[in-house]
C-alpha cells in the first residue's frame, strides 16, 4: 500500500540516481529511430540555479522526456560556458581573500593554472542543481566551452573567417569597463536610471562670427525678441568628455543656426578650433538644439563624426583617467585625473571663467558593468571584429523562408530588426581566461593568424625570409564567439563524428528573448557558414519570470524566488508544473502560493492512486481497454484519449501551458472528480463483472495518466509507477522514463458513452452551482423534479438515479408536468429540472444577500472604471498595474453577472 503522502525529499535523489545509472539519458542506439536533439543554453560555470534556469530547463526536459517516450533517439546535450569576466572575477577575489598576489604580479600562465584549479574543485554546482530539477541531460556528453576539442573548433573558425576577410582588426568605439579594463558586450551592460545634471556651456564662436538668437516668443510661437550672440550653447551630462570634442552639431533645418554651419567654435579649456556641422542627430526641440560631438567617447557621436569627417580623439586611458596621449592640447593639470574628478574640475573652471550658463537637474540612464558595477565608458580602441552584416544575410534568409521558425512567431521581429541593422561584432576581450586569439605579431606589426604558433612561425619565416620572434595577441575571444559554435562544436566538429551526422541540425532550441541577438542569431550565422545548414529547426522563446505583481525579481527588492529552496520545501514537481502551466505568457507572474497550489495537485494524484489501491484496482495482465462494457469505463477511455491528443499536440507545438492545462483538467476534473466518484458504487456493488472491469480499467487509466504526466512531473509519476508495479502483473516497462508514450486509437472515443456521462456530469454540475448561488446548506437535501422529461431523459434518470441522489445531494429524483411552487429551474442536457427550495432557504434574506453582493461588485466596477478612464493613469502606471486593473474589472463584471442570474432565479421562486 502507498504511504499516506509522497515524500519528495526522500524520493527525488533516489529516483534521479536510478535514472542516471540506467543510461536512459543517452540516445537509444537503434539507428532506425528518428533523431531528436537539443543543446542546452550553457549556463556560466560560476552560476547557480535561478528561477529563469528552472523555467528554461523544465521546458527542455519536457521535450526530451516526451520525445524519448515516443521512441526517438533523444540527445539533450548539456554543458557550461567558461564565462570570461565572471570566472576571472571569482578567482581574483579568492586569491585576494587568501592573501595571494594579484594576477598581474602572478603572470598569465600561473593565473590560468589557478583558474583551472578552481574549476576542478569549485565549479559544477549548477550541473548538480539541474539534476535536482530533474533535467534528463546526457551527462556523458557534457561539454565545456574551453574543452580541448572545442578550442580546436574555435581556432579553426577564427582563422578561416580571417582568411575570408570576415574577421579583421579595427579601431572603433566599444563598451569599456575601466575596472576590468576590457571591452564588454551589450548584454554585460546594466542600464541604471539615476539622478544627474545637464551642464549648459557656452562655446565661443571663432573668427569674430556672431548671429541673431531668439530670446522671446509671441503667442503664435514666433520670435519677438532677438539678441546678438558670439557663442553657441551646448548641454552635456558628461563635462569631462569636452576635452575630446571635435565638433558641434546642429540640425540642418534649424533656422537659428543656418548661417553657422561650416563655421567654427573655440573649445574652452583647450582652445581647440572645432567645426559646426549639420546632422539630423541634433534635436532642435531639446535644449539649445546644438550638441557637442565627442566621437571617441559616445556611440551616437561616433556616427556623427564619421558622417561629418570629424576626428576621434581619445582623452582617457584604460582606467578611465584623463590622458593627453592623443590630444596634446589637453592642459597638463588634467593628466592622470580620474574622469569623475575631472568632471568636477571642469565644471568649477567653467563657473569661474563664466562659460557655465545653466545647471539643469535630470534623471537619465547610465550604463554600468553588470559584474564590476562601475560606469561604462564608450572608448575608442583597437579590437577584433566580425563582419556581422555579411554573415547576417544567410541567417535572415533562413528565417524568412522558414528553415528555422520562432515560437511564438512574433519574436522573429526582434531577430530581423537586429540582423538588418547589425553593426560589426567586437569579439576581443582584454582578459586572460578564455580562448586566446590565434594571432601573432611580428616586430613591424605584421599580423599572422594561424591555428597554431608553429603555423604562425612558418608564415612569418615565409614573410620575413628568416626566423623572426613573434608575440601572441594578449586578448581572448568574447565568450559569445565560442558559444556561437555550440550546436556543432559540442558534437565534435571539425571532425565528422557520428553525433554530428546523426543529431545536427538540432531539432529545438529553448531560450530567452534577451539573447536572441547575442546567441541565437550568432549560432545561425556560424551554423550556416560552417555547416551549410541552420543549427536548429525551431526556436522556442520562454518568457521572463516576474513576481506576483509583475515586477522583475531582484535581491534588492527581496522578491526573488529561489528554485532550490522551493525544491527543498515543496519538491521539484510542483515547481516544474507551475513553470509549464504559466509558460504561455511573456511575463510570468510567479508566487509561492501558485507553486503550493500545484503541490496540492501532486497530492490529488497521489491520493487518487491510493484510493484506487484501497479499492483493489490492480493491473490485469493482457487487459484490453477496447473490450470494456461499462458506460463509465468507455467514457473514461475516451476522455483519456482526448487528453492524450491534447497533451501530445501541445508538447509537439511547444505550447507547454496548454499541455499542463490539459493534464490538470483530465486528472483533477475528469478522473478524480468524476470517474472515481462514479466508480465508487461499482467498487462497493454486487455486480462482480462490473467491479472487476472497473478495477482493471482504473489501474490501466492510472498507468496511462502517469505516462502523460511524466514529462512535466517526473518524480511523483516515476514513484507511483514503481510502487504500483507490485500491485499486479509483471511489467515489461520497469521504469516510467523508459516507457512508451500512450498510442490510443480514435476508436476509444465512444460518442454514446460521452453523451451519457456528459449528461450526468452537466446535470450534477448545474445543481451544485445552483446550490452554491442560492446559499443552500451542504446538509440540506431539497427534492429534484424533472419537468415533462422525454423518454430518453426518463431512461437516463432511471439508470443514474442513485448517483444523482448522492452527487447532487437531493432527497428524491422525480418528474412532474410543471415546476412545483417554490422551485428554481435549470436547463441541462435539453431537460428542465426543478429544485424545490421553499422552506429550505430564507428567500428574503437570500435576496438581500445577493443584492448586497451585487452592490459591492458595482462599487468595485465603478472604482476600477474610474482608474481606467483616467488617461494619466493608463499612460503613467506600469503596464502590469494597468493589466491587473483590467483583470479586476473583468472578474467583477463576471461576478456581478453570475449574481444577477441567481437573483433572477430567486425572483422566479416568489
Amino acid at each position: 500500500m502507498l504511504d499516506k503522502t509522497f515524500d519528495p525529499k526522500a524520493a527525488e535523489p533516489r529516483l534521479y540516481a536510478k535514472w542516471e545509472a540506467s543510461g536512459v539519458f543517452a540516445p537509444r542506439q537503434d539507428t532506425a529511430a528518428e533523431a531528436y536533439s537539443i543543446v542546452i543554453p550553457p549556463p556560466n560555470v560560476t552560476g547557480s540555479l535561478h528561477i529563469g534556469h528552472a523555467l528554461n530547463n523544465t521546458l527542455q526536459d519536457i521535450l526530451a522526456r516526451y520525445h524519448r517516450m515516443t521512441g526517438k533517439a533523444v540527445l539533450w546535450l548539456p554543458g557550461t560556458d567558461h564565462a570570461g569576466i565572471a570566472t576571472q572575477m571569482v578567482v581574483e577575489r579568492q586569491l585576494a581573500a587568501a592573501g595571494n598576489i594579484g594576477r598581474r604580479d602572478m603572470g598569465r600562465e600561473a593565473f590560468i593554472d589557478k583558474v583551472w584549479e578552481w574549476k576542478a574543485t569549485s565549479a559544477g554546482s549548477i550541473q548538480q542543481q539541474l539534476r535536482r530539477l530533474g533535467a534528463s541531460c546526457d551527462w556523458s556528453r557534457e561539454r565545456f566551452t574551453l574543452d580541448p576539442d572545442l578550442q580546436v573548433a574555435v581556432r579553426k573558425v577564427f582563422v578561416q573567417l580571417h582568411k575570408e576577410g570576415l574577421i579583421y582588426r579595427d579601431k572603433r568605439l566599444v563598451n569599456w569597463d575601466p575596472h576590468f579594463q576590457t571591452a564588454i558586450s551589450d548584454l554585460e551592460v546594466e542600464q541604471k536610471e539615476m539622478d544627474g545634471f545637464y551642464w549648459h556651456f557656452a562655446y565661443p564662436l571663432a573668427d569674430g562670427v556672431t548671429y541673431e538668437h531668439p530670446v522671446a516668443f509671441g503667442d503664435d510661437g514666433k520670435p519677438t525678441e532677438w539678441e546678438t550672440r558670439d557663442f553657441i550653447v551646448v548641454a552635456t551630462t558628461r563635462p569631462e568628455t569636452m576635452l575630446g570634442d571635435t565638433g558641434v552639431a546642429v540640425h540642418p533645418d534649424d533656422e537659428r543656426y543656418a548661417g553657422l554651419v561650416g563655421k567654427f567654435v573655440t573649445l574652452p579649456i583647450t582652445g581647440r578650433r572645432i567645426p559646426i556641422v549639420a546632422d539630423d542627430y541634433a534635436d532642435p526641440t531639446k535644449g539649445s538644439g546644438a550638441v557637442k560631438i565627442t566621437p571617441a567617447h559616445d556611440f551616437n557621436d561616433f556616427q556623427v563624426g564619421k558622417r561629418g569627417g570629424l576626428a576621434a580623439l581619445n582623452i582617457m586611458d584604460a582606467f578611465g583617467r584623463i590622458t593627453a596621449a592623443d590630444t596634446p592640447d589637453v592642459p597638463a593639470d588634467y593628466e592622470g585625473m580620474d574622469r569623475f574628478v575631472a568632471r568636477k574640475a571642469i565644471v568649477a573652471r567653467a563657473e569661474e571663467e563664466g562659460w557655465l550658463k545653466e545647471i539643469e537637474k535630470t534623471r537619465h540612464v547610465i550604463p554600468h558593468g553588470d559584474r564590476s558595477g562601475v560606469v561604462i565608458e564608450p572608448w575608442l580602441t583597437d579590437q577584433w571584429y566580425v563582419d556581422a552584416h555579411t554573415m547576417a544575410q544567410p541567417a535572415i534568409k533562413a528565417v524568412e523562408q522558414g528553415d528555422t521558425v520562432f515560437e511564438p512567431k512574433s519574436y522573429e521581429k526582434i531577430y530581423f530588426e537586429w540582423l538588418r541593422n547589425i553593426e560589426p561584432w567586437c569579439i576581443s576581450r582584454q582578459l586572460w581566461w578564455g580562448h586566446r586569439i590565434p594571432a601573432w605579431y611580428g616586430p613591424d606589426g605584421t599580423i599572422f593568424v594561424e591555428e597554431s604558433e608553429d603555423e604562425a612561425r612558418a608564415a612569418a619565416r615565409h614573410h620575413y625570409g628568416a626566423e623572426t620572434p613573434l608575440i601572441q595577441d594578449e586578448d581572448v575571444l568574447d565568450t559569445w564567439f565560442s558559444s556561437a559554435l555550440w550546436p556543432f562544436s559540442t558534437m565534435g566538429w571539425p571532425k565528422k563524428t557520428e553525433d554530428l551526422e546523426r543529431f545536427y541540425p538540432t531539432s529545438d532550441l529553448v531560450t530567452a528573448a534577451d539573447i536572441i541577438f547575442f546567441w541565437v542569431a550568432r549560432m545561425m550565422m556560424m551554423g550556416l557558414h560552417f555547416m551549410d545548414e541552420v543549427p536548429f529547426g525551431r526556436v522556442i522563446i520562454n518568457g521572463l519570470v516576474r513576481d506576483e505583481k509583475g515586477q522583475k525579481m531582484s535581491k534588492s527588492k527581496g522578491n526573488v524566488i529561489d528554485p532550490l529552496t522551493i525544491i527543498d520545501e515543496l519538491g521539484a514537481d510542483p515547481l516544474r508544473f507551475t513553470m509549464a502551466i504559466l509558460s504561455g505568457t511573456r511575463d510570468i507572474k510567479l508566487s509561492r502560493q501558485r507553486i503550493e497550489g500545484y503541490r496540492n495537485f501532486c497530492t490529488k494524484l497521489w491520493n487518487a492512486a491510493r484510493f484506487s489501491q484501497m479499492n483493489e484496482a490492480r493491473r490485469v495482465e493482457d487487459f484490453d481497454p477496447a473490450a470494456v462494457d461499462q458506460t463509465i469505463n468507455r467514457w473514461i477511455r475516451g476522455e483519456l484519449t482526448k487528453a492524450e491528443r491534447q497533451v501530445s499536440s501541445a508538447i509537439e507545438g511547444g505550447r507547454f501551458d496548454d499541455a499542463a492545462s490539459a493534464l490538470y483538467r483530465f486528472v483533477w476534473n475528469v478522473f478524480c472528480d468524476w470517474y472515481l466518484e462514479l466508480a465508487k458504487p461499482v467498487f462497493t456493488g454486487a455486480d462482480k463483472a462490473a467491479k472487476a472491469e472497473t478495477r482493471a480499467m482504473t489501474a490501466w487509466t492510472i498507468d496511462q495518466t502517469l505516462k502523460l504526466m511524466h514529462p512535466v512531473m517526473p518524480f511523483i509519476t516515476e514513484e507511483l509507477w514503481d510502487k504500483l508495479a507490485g500491485e499486479g502483473a509483471s511489467r515489461a516497462e520497469p521504469t516510467l522514463i523508459g516507457a512508451a508514450w500512450p498510442d490510443l486509437p480514435d476508436a476509444f472515443i465512444d460518442p454514446a458513452a460521452e453523451a451519457e456521462i456528459g449528461w450526468l456530469v452537466d446535470l450534477v454540475t448545474e445543481i451544485r452551482a445552483l446550490r452554491a448561488e442560492m446559499n443552500v446548506a451542504p446538509s440540506a437535501k431539497p427534492p429534484l423534479a424533472f419537468v415533462a422529461p422525454d423518454a430518453a431523459t426518463a431512461d437516463r434518470i432511471a439508470r443514474h438515479r442513485d448517483l444523482i441522489l448522492t452527487l447532487a445531494r437531493v432527497s428524491e429524483v422525480g418528474s412532474a408536468d410543471a415546476a412545483p411552487a417554490g422551485a428554481v429551474t435549470i436547463v441541462s442536457g435539453g431537460a428542465t429540472a426543478a429544485l424545490s427550495l421553499a422552506g429550505i432557504i430564507d428567500l428574503a434574506a437570500e435576496r438581500a444577500r445577493l443584492q448586497k453582493e451585487i452592490a459591492a461588485f458595482d462599487s468595485d466596477i465603478g472604482h476600477v472604471n474610474k482608474k481606467l478612464g483616467n488617461p494619466n493613469f493608463v499612460a503613467r502606471a506600469a503596464p502590469e498595474v494597468v493589466d491587473e486593473q483590467r483583470e479586476k474589472l473583468a472578474e467583477a463584471e463576471a461576478g456581478k453577472a453570475r449574481l444577477l442570474a441567481a437573483l433572477a432565479r430567486l425572483d422566479a421562486v416568489g
